[in-house]
């Protein structure tokens, strides 16, 4: 990406970037490699699937504390040493969970320590590397965002795809040795984010907005709606991919596994890196909104089409859809209040993850209503894209009054002047 001019004499935060990259690289693997090795867990382990589900639990939960609990401790500590600490934690869960449980009488606490740790360092990073990138001296800080968001999608992607050939070919009881071996990347994060520089993250001149200014602000509100939706719609179909392509083509579960979740996120992957590179000719707004027409359209064709195999495309174009959501939003935030900082993104992250976590329960909870109607449940999903598309509108319309109310300003002082 280019930088300003201006920057030329100053530090490279290019390099910064770049970990950035890195760190969302990591809360991929972190999130995604756990999930590949349940079946494992339950033959070698004896682990039932109530205590199989409060992994997932805990890993959630922790996350979701870290995220509200770091908009008050980030700025206090410094943005270097508490993302250095959460790749620090993320390479320690790692570790934990190839080394502990095959060595421990009880393999089920080791594995919770492990997700407790990784998860702490996961909750970290994501509401750390947003700001850091927003922060980087950049001319097209929105395609910066969803370049940086992308790497997210090509890390899910890259977990469950090397995961899975690698146990397909080393055996299932390799898990420990890849689990090793993915520590590597948090241990590449660390040592990248020693020696590069870190920009300001609240603009010299700004005051930083405390909770009750944010809170009190109807744009942030309607951020946070845009937030929760764009979780929602994102995992309320992807959560669901695997069990379309298993069930509507009858495949097996390892081909399953790449024709669903990893189809879904390279789609999503491709959404975002094509805004990060071609951004500067597209206007965000107007972006986010045709991917949530279609995104619409696609949980309608999911949930209404009678061919398994459209059924298994609209699920991978879901997640096309959904890939400009979640950065785009950051992007439409971080412009809109600029003083809003770290509890700004720790807040939004929080609502993300209240979507991500309530989108596919609520779609499961409908199709359960309707007789385990997988279908009936993706129709209501569509609703989640549906009123981001709205709040979307809603915000353009903020955005025009807010620079119509600067332009007049503007002028107001040069005629005082004149």
């Amino acid at each position: 990406m280019r930088h300003s001019a201006l920057q030329s004499s100053g530090p490279n935060y290019d390099r910064t970037v770049i970990a950035c990259f890195v760190g969302y690289i990591t809360q991929a693997v972190i999130n995604n490699f756990m999930p590949l090795l349940f079946v494992t867990f339950a033959t070698t382990f004896d682990i039932g699937m109530a205590r199989l589900s409060a992994l997932i639990t805990v890993n959630f939960v922790t996350q979701l504390i870290v995220d509200v609990l770091a908009g008050r401790f980030v700025d206090r500590i410094g943005y270097r040493p508490c993302i250095i600490a959460a790749h620090v934690a993320a390479l320690a869960g790692l570790l934990v969970l190839g080394l502990a449980p095959t060595r421990v009488p009880d393999p089920y606490a080791a594995i919770l320590v492990a997700i407790f740790l990784y998860a702490l360092g996961g909750g970290l990073i994501e509401v750390m590397v947003s700001p850091i990138v927003e922060a980087c001296p950049s001319e097209h800080k929105d395609k910066a965002m969803s370049l940086l968001h992308s790497f997210y999608c090509w890390g899910q992607l890259g977990t469950v795809v090397i995961s899975t050939l690698f146990l397909f070919f080393f055996g299932a009881n390799s898990w420990p040795v890849l689990a090793c071996l993915w520590a590597i990347v948090p241990a590449i994060g660390i040592a990248m984010f020693i020696g590069v520089p870190m920009p300001r993250i609240v603009p010299e001149g700004t005051v930083a907005m405390r909770f009750i200014d944010l809170v009190g602000r109807p744009v942030f509100l309607l951020m946070f709606l845009m937030m929760l939706c764009a979780g929602a719609a994102e995992q309320g179909m992807s959560q669901w991919a695997s069990a379309f392509a298993e069930s509507g083509l009858g495949v097996a579960k390892v081909v399953g596994d790449l024709a669903g979740p990893a189809m879904f996120a390279l789609m999503m992957g491709l959404s975002r890196t094509i805004y990060g590179i071609l951004g500067h000719r597209m206007n965000l707004t107007v972006f986010i909104a045709g991917s949530s027409v279609l995104c619409v359209a696609m949980y309608l064709t999911a949930a209404l089409s009678p061919m398994p195999v459209i059924n298994l495309v609209a699920c991978a174009v879901t997640g096309f859809s959904v890939g400009i959501m979640w950065p785009g939003t950051f992007s439409m935030a971080a412009e809109a209040m600029p003083g809003g900082g770290t509890l700004m993104f720790a807040l939004l992250a929080v609502a993300g993850d209240l979507g991500c976590a309530g989108g596919p329960s609520l779609v499961g909870f409908v199709a359960s209503a309707n007789g385990d109607d997988l279908r009936t449940g993706l129709l209501f999903g569509s609703l989640f894209a549906l009123i981001l598309l709205v709040c979307v509108f809603v915000a353009g319309r903020m955005r025009r009054v807010r620079h119509g109310s600067a332009v007049a300003t503007r002028d107001g002082e040069s005629a005082a002047r004149r």
